[in-house]
């Protein structure tokens, strides 16, 4: 269980009262994550999550809050942040922001299909057409500057052939940023973490219902291709190989494009923008393995997924976009 600051019942009691969320039920640490402390958090008002911030700032976060309060105004299915008797939606805890947000009906599916597949695709179309009017902007900080800054620090921990691999698409990534296709691309606030286990589903594997999305703690301004790739490389592959599943894909893809339909700079940049994703997961990963942050309990995942799926990316054509 990635927790980096304990928190206690007393603690909790202390934090609620700063809110008209009820009295303290029950408080139970999640066991995923490795940005920020998470708890669940029962009150006999409702069900509720409470995170604590690690890494970003109180200066960072009005951006990731505030898009939240955005999108559920919007009828978007996100948590949405709870404000405390003062009108604010920040508060501390242990002297690190925190805050409080609804708890989703739902669990994660690690096995999705199509069906699954096309309720995330529908999902984060919407979300992308609703940013738009948002008036916060803030760059994803998991963009190319930092692939950029974080190359050097990884690159002593790999062989001969992966540093050539990753030098050689960090290359190919930051000439395309620099080209003629990569400003035509529709971009806005993009949620640029949508794996399987950051959105939830009611109802059954063959019909489910949408929960929500969760987790906009890597969320920023970025191409909405990027956010789409991020979330097809997980979602449509097989996680032994990374190579793509044709029948999740086309689901995946279908079902974004009728809400919005795909640019045709977006249909030239697919095959690069698939490759960007894995690079910023396989960094971020090699990152978090060999420079990992002092924690209570810390399970970094295996960066060699996504140099596979990296690797798969640079060797085949992805499906065409719709």
């Amino acid at each position: 269980m990635a927790v980096f600051t304990p928190v206690s019942d007393d603690d909790a009691h202390k934090l609620l009262e700063r809110y008209t969320l009820g009295e303290l039920v029950g408080l139970r640490g999640i066991t995923a994550g490795i940005e920020n402390t998470n708890f669940f958090l029962t009150t006999t008002r409702g069900e509720y999550v409470l995170t604590i911030f690690e890494v970003l700032t109180a200066q960072q976060l009005p951006f990731y809050i505030e898009l939240m309060h955005h999108l559920a105004e919007h009828h978007i299915p996100v948590p949405q942040p709870q404000t405390l008797r003062d009108g604010s939606r920040l508060t501390s805890l242990h002297g690190k922001p925190a805050i409080i947000v609804t708890r989703l009906n739902g669990g994660y599916e690690p096995a999705p299909g199509p069906a699954h597949c096309a309720l995330a695709g529908q999902t984060l179309a919407r979300a992308h057409l609703a940013g738009q009017s948002f008036g916060i902007r803030q760059p994803n900080l998991r963009g190319l500057p930092w692939w950029r800054d974080t190359a050097p620090q990884v690159l002593p921990f790999l062989n001969p052939e992966q540093a050539t691999l990753l030098r050689q698409t960090l290359d190919e990534q930051i000439a395309f940023a620099a080209g003629d296709i990569y400003p035509q691309l529709p971009e806005g606030p993009a949620h640029c973490d949508l794996f399987r286990d950051n959105v939830l589903f009611d109802g059954t594997f063959e019909m489910p219902r949408m929960g929500g999305i969760i987790d906009f703690y890597f969320a920023g301004c970025d191409t909405w291709l990027f956010d789409v790739a991020v979330s097809v490389n997980d979602w449509c592959i097989e996680p032994a190989t990374g190579v793509f599943d044709p029948e999740r894909l086309r689901a995946w893809l279908g079902a974004y494009a009728q809400v919005r339909p795909f640019a045709e700079a977006e249909r030239r940049a697919w095959p690069t923008i698939l490759q960007a994703a894995a690079l910023r997961f396989w960094l971020s990963r090699l990152y978090d393995f060999y420079l990992p942050r002092p924690a209570q309990t810390l399970k970094p995942h295996d960066p060699r997924h996504f140099e596979r799926v990296l690797r798969e990316r640079r060797k085949a054509l992805a499906l065409a976009l719709p």
